[in-house]
């Protein structure tokens, strides 16, 4: 699966990078959601495997906040970017005429450089507050990457605080993002239904089916992970719960772009024709 995940995403990448016709702010955010995916995937799994193969799933405190600290980076960044996604189909089918000049390369350049900074900022803030506990020297983690929730119940030390923190950080930072996707396909359905033709109505649901895909598995795999184990409090479940969200939804989201999409398709091909 992280095989699949990384060839899926590459090949996203390059098909988007080496295609004149996919240079378009669309796939422009495609491709830099491919990364973050990478990114997202390659930072517990890896760990796994070197832990499998040599039985021993030992890491040290640094590590831990440096794991801890990716993880939240790139999973951060699939959100936002995924919101930019959302702004993205609300501007090409809402303001058609005016979709190139308010989506300039110029605007989506800062777009991603804004998600970027904002990503890094969570990620450090969430690091700034597991750094403030304390734990023993040796503690096991019943999961196969240092996940927050599985940290708070091993410190010794109050964790209510940090709870609450978590939580508010979490609803700013996470409602935000969200919101902005409900509003986008707010408007954007309101925009479809005033379209008299239903072929119409069929083509802008079809630019918007891949996105709102990916979307709906990804907070819908990460809301299920994490209110499974705050209702049923189960060590268990959490790691096989986590795989989906951090192994299965990387994988499948260059499957639901690339399957869905004819230029995709038609990229991919041309790059694959050169390459032989």
């Amino acid at each position: 699966m992280y095989l699949v995940t990384m060839l899926g995403n590459l090949l996203i990448i390059l098909a988007v990078s080496s295609d004149s016709h996919l240079h378009t702010p669309m796939y422009f955010f495609l491709s830099i959601l491919s990364m973050a995916d990478i990114g997202f995937t390659s930072t517990t799994i890896p760990k796994m495997f070197l832990d499998i193969q040599t039985h021993s799933g030992v890491i040290s405190y640094a590590s831990c906040l440096i794991q801890l600290s990716f993880f939240n980076l790139f999973g951060y960044l699939d959100s936002i970017l995924l919101t930019m996604m959302a702004y993205d189909r609300f501007v090409a089918i809402c303001c058609p005429l005016h979709y190139l000049v308010i989506m300039n390369p110029r605007l989506c350049s800062l777009l991603v450089q804004v998600s970027f900074l904002i990503s890094l900022f969570y990620s450090e803030l969430h690091c700034l507050l597991m750094s403030q506990l304390s734990f023993c020297t040796n503690v096991e983690i019943p999961h196969f990457f240092c996940d927050p929730p599985q940290l708070f119940k091993l410190a010794y030390n109050d964790t209510s605080t940090n709870n609450m923190l978590t939580y508010i950080f979490s609803a700013i930072f996470g409602g935000v993002p969200l919101s902005g996707i409900i509003f986008s396909y707010y408007k954007i359905v309101s925009s479809i239904l005033r379209v008299p033709s239903s072929g119409g109505k069929y083509k802008a649901f079809v630019t918007c089916g891949s996105h709102l895909s990916v979307v709906c598995l990804f907070y819908g795999t990460g809301l299920g992970v994490y209110l499974n184990s705050t209702v049923l409090h189960s060590s268990k479940r959490g790691p096989v719960t986590s795989v989906v969200y951090t192994t299965v939804t990387p994988m499948l989201n260059p499957f639901i772009y690339s399957l869905r999409n004819r230029d995709i398709k038609r990229a991919l091909q041309r790059l694959l024709n050169r390459t032989a």
